[in-house]
């Protein structure tokens, strides 16, 4: 038997360590939903966010951390992007070039009906947006 789900989407945890900036990427740039900040660890925060009915944790440990592996997809392995399903590719993929953020992949369509594109947040995590016609 596999996972038995009690709920139709994850919580992700991303580690970061600049409050504002991040913060500035998916509550303003992105538009996700601020739902709360919590204590996190030994004197860090998280910062509670809804992408739909997903939960996106952004914890700020409050010391610094080192510096997660460099080289977008290809750099390392493990976890190295997420996506997040859009009905605006283009518009979201401008507002975060606009925003001062690094668009890694322009869109473009992968397969028939199938467009993505990549960004990275304030600190080089990437987001990959998909759009399905």
């Amino acid at each position: 038997m596999g996972v038995q789900l009690t709920k139709d989407s994850i919580d992700l945890g991303i580690i970061i360590q600049d409050s504002e900036k991040q913060l500035a990427f998916y509550r303003d740039t992105l538009g996700f939903e601020h739902i709360a900040d919590t204590p996190a660890g030994s004197g860090g925060t998280m910062h509670r966010l809804m992408c739909g009915t997903s939960l996106i944790k952004l914890v700020n440990p409050g010391k610094e951390l080192p510096k997660p592996a460099p080289g977008g997809l290809q750099g390392a392995s493990g976890y190295r992007y997420w996506t997040i399903s859009v009905s605006n590719l283009e518009e979201i993929t401008d507002k975060c070039r606009a925003g001062g953020y690094k668009v890694t992949v322009e869109p473009r369509e992968i397969r028939p009906g199938v467009s993505i594109s990549m960004v990275e947040d304030a600190e080089g995590n990437t987001v990959e947006f998909i759009k399905v016609t």
